[in-house]
């Protein structure tokens, strides 16, 4: 037989799961210190340097 679900209960599990993974996307985005942000904007700058350095000119 069939398992019987509880779909008012299916949809808060469903809503919960996405406010979920919005929450951990927030937490990557603003749970950073300033020092933080700015050290790995400052390495994100040189990494891109560095690949623009070794393009081939045409």
């Amino acid at each position: 037989m069939a398992e019987i679900v509880n779909l008012r209960l299916a949809r808060k599990r469903k809503a919960r799961a996405g406010e979920d993974k919005k929450a951990e996307a927030n937490r990557a985005k603003f749970g950073q210190t300033k020092a933080e942000r700015e050290k790995r904007k400052a390495e994100d700058k040189l990494a891109s340097q560095r690949l623009d350095g070794h393009k081939l000119d045409d």
